[in-house]
């Protein structure tokens, strides 16, 4: 793994998973107690690393705040493998390589924490479930996935399906995406969100945008069933890309039958985009107090 400096306190990394490099950044605190969780966050579609860095929304500076362990890494079809995405890379294809990934990290960082714990948003929550379902070799203590469910509501699939199978890069519109991303108003900082928000936006493999609206809903049962870690799972009210109610994050937690625990539940007054919104602070809060449990728990 290589990193380099940047402007903040987080590193510009480069790993490689099965032999494709991947872009990202985070922090490696230094610190004695070595019973912490190493901290991996999975973006989503249409957004790179840069989700969860955006200054005042930060999950790597409130992980680095805690002293833990934290990396975002671009996903293939992102960053600097962008040109990946020609290669059609869906969900499952996703958790393989940042199995591989991970494990790089993981072996540059094993005596500093005590395992790892995933943090996915969107599709990145479909694809940490993947990956916590292969049963990794290095020790993953749990997941904490948000903005995805069991079957997307039918505009979604609709407006990915109408995508030319000729383009590979879907470049969405930050400005186009409001809508579905972000809640009322009041649930947010209009003075800073969503402009804020479109600096970490980048084009997505038309390939992942299909599968999580076609493939995903095939999927999502058998994958969930072969989690054996600690699984927190918050969807927000005002979700618009999925299907919501207390029953539906009901049966989407009871798909983890073989968890030792689920921690599933709506979240209030936020979005698709949770970290954006007024609540995303507590949020972040939760998810990190979650990994640190796990880690406790090991």
């Amino acid at each position: 793994m290589n990193d380099a400096s940047t402007q903040s306190t987080h590193l510009d990394i480069v790993v490689h998973g099965l032999g494709i490099a991947l872009s990202g950044r985070g922090s490696m605190p230094e610190s004695d107690n070595t019973k912490r969780p190493l901290i991996i966050a999975i973006h989503g579609g249409t957004y790179s690393s840069k989700y969860f860095d955006i200054p005042g929304y930060s999950l790597l500076d409130r992980a680095l705040a805690q002293s833990l362990p934290v990396f975002a890494i671009d996903r293939p079809g992102y960053g600097h493998s962008a040109d990946y995405a020609a290669k059609a890379p869906g969900i499952i294809d996703n958790a393989e390589i940042l199995e591989s990934a991970i494990d790089e990290i993981w072996s540059s960082y094993q005596h500093q924490a005590c395992g790892v714990v995933l943090i996915g948003h969107s599709i990145g929550g479909a694809i940490s479930i993947a990956l916590a379902a292969r049963q990794p070799t290095w020790p993953l203590l749990g997941i904490a996935v948000s903005g995805v469910g069991l079957d997307p509501v039918p505009e979604s699939k609709d407006k990915w399906s109408a995508i030319a199978p000729t383009q590979t890069l879907v470049n969405v519109p930050m400005e186009a995406m409001n809508g579905f991303f972000f809640g009322p108003e009041a649930s947010y900082d209009g003075s800073v969100m969503p402009q804020a928000s479109y600096s970490a936006g980048a084009p997505a493999p038309r390939s992942e945008l299909i599968d999580i609206s076609l493939g995903w809903p095939k999927m999502v049962a058998k994958l969930a069933a072969k989690v054996t870690v600690p699984v927190h799972y918050r969807q927000p009210e005002f979700e618009k890309l999925w299907p919501i109610s207390e029953e539906l994050v009901s049966q989407f937690a009871s798909a983890f039958s073989n968890s030792p625990e689920v921690d599933a539940a709506l979240l209030a007054n936020a979005g698709h985009c949770v970290d954006f919104h007024r609540a995303g602070e507590q949020f972040q809060l939760e998810q990190l107090a979650f990994s640190k449990r796990c880690a406790e728990r090991s």
